[in-house]
C-alpha cells in the first residue's frame, strides 16, 4: 500500500481540466473554527485554508467537498475531499504544491483521479471516529490540544459493555445536539469499542454517518459509566428515552479524530495508515 500511495503522490502526468480529484487531508483542528467555510470575515477554517492553497495551484478558484464536517477543535487524520480540477495539473502538483502553501497543521497526503460519480460525502459508506482520553490525576502538559482529560479513574471494561448498547440502527436523539440539521435522528453504528492503553482510554466508533456532536455526546456518557456514576445499561435507557437532557455533558473537542472513511472498492482509494496518536487499527 505504501508503494501504491507513493505512486499517487508522485505521478507527474497532467490530468485534463474537469478531472475529479480525491485527496486525503490530515489536520490538527486546534487553531480552526471547524472544517466548514464561514461567511463572516476573520473566521479561520480548515476548508478555507485548504481551498486557498489549492486555488494557488490551480490559478483559479475552486471549491472542495468533504466526507464529514468536523467541529472547532476536532482533528482530521483521514478527511477525504474531492474537487473538479479547473486546470491541467498532475497528482504530484496537487499534493506537493498544496503542502508548500499550507500551514504545518494541515497536510495533503495523496491525490488521485476518481470517476465523475464519486462524491466525498455521498459516496461514503461509513465514517470512523476515535476519541482519546488521558486518564491521569494531573492534566498532561504535552499534547494538551490533542487529548481529552479525565482525572477520575475510568473502567474501560464497563465503558465497553455500555458501548454495545449503541450497536445497530437506532434513534440517536439522546446524543444529538440541539443545532443538528439532519432530517432524521437514525444512524447505524457498526462498531463501538472502548479499550485502555496505558494512561489512555480509547473509544472507537464507526457508523454510516453521525449526527452533530453525536460522538462527543456518546463519549461524555460513556465516561459517566466509566467513573462508576452510572451503570452500563444506562446507555440503553438513554437511547430508549430519546431525550438529550438526560445524558451526560458533551465531551471536549480536543480528543476527537476522524480516523477513516470507507468507500466502495471500485474507487480504489488508498487505505489509511494509523497515525502517531492513533495506536494501530
Amino acid at each position: 500500500m505504501a508503494e501504491q500511495s507513493e505512486w499517487r503522490i508522485f505521478a507527474t502526468d497532467p490530468l485534463p481540466p474537469g478531472t475529479r480529484i480525491a485527496c486525503r487531508i490530515e489536520y490538527d483542528g486546534s487553531a480552526y473554527n471547524g472544517w466548514q467555510a464561514q461567511p463572516h470575515p476573520g473566521s479561520r477554517t480548515v476548508q478555507q485554508t485548504l481551498e486557498a492553497a489549492l486555488t494557488g495551484i490551480a490559478a483559479e478558484p475552486l471549491r472542495v467537498h468533504c466526507a464529514g464536517r468536523t467541529d472547532s477543535g476536532v482533528h482530521g487524520h483521514a478527511q477525504v475531499i474531492h474537487f473538479d480540477a479547473p486546470t491541467a495539473r498532475s497528482c504530484k502538483a496537487w499534493v506537493i504544491g498544496s503542502n508548500s502553501r499550507l500551514p504545518a497543521d494541515i497536510r495533503v497526503h495523496w491525490a488521485q483521479p476518481v470517476p465523475a460519480d464519486f462524491h466525498a460525502r455521498f459516496s461514503a459508506q461509513a465514517r470512523r471516529y476515535r476519541y482519546l482520553i488521558a486518564n491521569t490525576a494531573i492534566r498532561p502538559a504535552l499534547l494538551g490540544r490533542q487529548l481529552s482529560w479525565q482525572r477520575q479513574p475510568l473502567d474501560a471494561g464497563r465503558m465497553h459493555a455500555a458501548a454495545q448498547f449503541l450497536l445497530g440502527e437506532r434513534d440517536f436523539s439522546a446524543f444529538r445536539a440541539a443545532a443538528c440539521q439532519s432530517s432524521t435522528p437514525y444512524r447505524c453504528v457498526t462498531r463501538c469499542e472502548v479499550s485502555r492503553r496505558g494512561d489512555l482510554v480509547v473509544i472507537d466508533i464507526q457508523a454510516n454517518a453521525f449526527l452533530h456532536h453525536m460522538v462527543r455526546n456518546i463519549a461524555g456518557s460513556l465516561m459517566a459509566v466509566g467513573t462508576g456514576s452510572r451503570e452500563p445499561a444506562w446507555i440503553g435507557e438513554l437511547l430508549g428515552g430519546q431525550d438529550r437532557t438526560r445524558a451526560a455533558e458533551t465531551a471536549p473537542a480536543e480528543g476527537l479524530y476522524l480516523v477513516d472513511v470507507v468507500y466502495p472498492a471500485r474507487f480504489a482509494l488508498p487505505l489509511t495508515p494509523p497515525g502517531p496518536l492513533l495506536l494501530g487499527s
